[in-house]
């Protein structure tokens, strides 16, 4: 289970930029998406081989006057409440603002690690003037420039080591599906419809917080977690602190799951909002099935289903060898074959290919078609292996590693998508030199 650090601060102070140089210091970069809520960023990164995630709290300031404070305190209270570690980011040019104080006065009442970040320190003269900020009473200051990356090393090195141990969720030996989606698309009632009457194949039990709920379930002999999360809501609809807590709490469950349900309605299409939740489960490896709900809603015809399913692989391509289940949480229709669809996905996810078979069908494909020559020079493919991993990985080894271009990945990934089921699963190819 990651550790989530997050970025605080008044407007202006730099918290975006600090956000990039931190999460740009290594390429194992999930995601940095800007949409999934008020321009918020998210991404995982690590140092010295600790993961976590951060979150760049920008912009969810609002308004002006008191609603511009108070909305400072909920974005303040939030992060104490969910984060594991606090980056308190001021600026020197500007020295020690009101805000700033009401900022430190919150954090002091938190039992959590707070680092406090004075920023724009770019050269020995400005040193100085950090001595002001000894006031707000926090005890591991740095001095940093987010614009050229000093201090930052010793920033990272300080935040490792003041992340508590990574926890495992409660049920870690079990399958995690997890139902994400913007609010009000029928999340819980798709769950509830699951569920039905049948409460002896169900525990309910609190899930690791309070607006995701983890549920064992046991059909079909096979027993894992379904965890139904509060909704990510499209940036201009995040006004209230609420919806930050529903923001963590859905990318903590996406992080930690194996399979991503992700449900939307289908009276309102597949909007750029459904598009990002997709995104964050597919960059951060997970399984996926979409659940189109409420199409008994829908007015059809013979052509709506196949209208429908081009209409959703034209928005998640390239990745479009994804399974589309039409259900209704109030009818019932097809929820237990949303979640049979699940449990292949599951099970595809974690298949395995042995390296000879790989190679007898492989090898004679590249053959045939081998990866364009580039200022003259060919490239020679002349192995390939399925790596162990959580989602399929696969490596092809050649002499120019170099000149094989993502087109070619690609058709490496078509390929083996359409010799073997990987449907649902994320595929990565990897170019290394033999």
């Amino acid at each position: 289970m990651s550790n989530f650090v997050a970025i605080i601060g008044r407007p202006n102070v730099g918290k975006s930029t600090l956000f990039n140089r931190l999460i740009q210091r290594r390429e194992a970069i999930v995601d940095a998406t800007s949409g999934v809520t008020r321009d918020r960023h998210y991404g995982k990164t690590d140092w010295n081989g600790k993961e976590f995630s951060l979150i760049d709290t920008g912009g969810y300031v609002i308004g002006g006057g008191d609603t511009f404070e108070a909305a400072i305190d909920h974005q303040v209270e939030v992060a104490i409440d969910e984060a594991d570690a606090i980056l308190f980011v001021v600026d020197v040019e500007v020295g020690v603002s009101v805000m700033d104080e009401e900022v430190a006065r919150l954090l002091h009442r938190s039992d959590k690690p707070v680092l406090l970040v004075i920023n724009k320190v770019d050269n020995a003269l400005r040193v100085p003037d950090t001595v002001d900020f000894f006031a707000l009473g926090i005890d591991k200051t740095f001095h940093v420039s987010a614009i050229n990356g000093s201090g930052t090393g010793e920033l990272l090195d300080t935040i490792i080591n003041v992340l508590p141990k990574t926890k495992e969720p409660e049920i870690h030996d079990l399958p995690r599906f997890t139902v994400v989606g913007r609010p009000n698309a029928g999340k819980s009632s798709f769950i509830n419809a699951l569920m039905g009457k049948e409460r002896n194949i169900v525990t309910d039990q609190a899930g690791t917080t309070r607006d995701s709920i983890d549920t064992i379930y046991n059909r079909y002999g096979f027993e894992f977690v379904l965890v139904d999360t509060a909704g990510i809501r499209k940036k201009s609809k995040v006004k209230e602190n609420i919806e930050f807590y529903s923001v963590i709490r859905a990318l903590r469950s996406i992080e930690n799951s194996d399979v991503c349900l992700v449900l939307f309605d289908a009276t309102r299409s597949f909007d750029s909002q459904v598009k990002n939740i997709f995104w964050l489960a597919a960059r951060n490896h997970k399984g996926i099935v979409i659940l189109v709900n409420k199409w008994d809603l829908v007015e059809k015809d013979a052509q709506a289903t196949k209208l429908f399913n081009e209409a959703i692989q034209k928005e998640i391509a390239p990745f479009v060898d994804v399974p589309i289940v039409f259900i209704s949480s109030l009818t019932k229709q097809r929820v237990f074959k949303a979640i049979e669809t699940a449990v292949n996905v599951y099970k595809k996810r974690s298949k395995r290919i042995p390296t000879r078979e790989l190679n007898d069908f492989m090898l004679p494909i590249i053959q045939k078609t081998p990866p364009p020559a580039i200022k003259g020079k060919y490239v020679k493919i002349k192995y390939c292996l399925q790596l162990h991993s959580d989602h399929p990985q696969f490596t092809f080894f050649c002499n120019l590693p170099q000149y094989v271009k993502e087109p070619y990945k690609r058709f490496l990934e078509n390929k083996i998508r359409e010799n073997y089921d990987f449907t649902g699963a994320t595929i990565d190819i990897f170019i290394r030199k033999k």
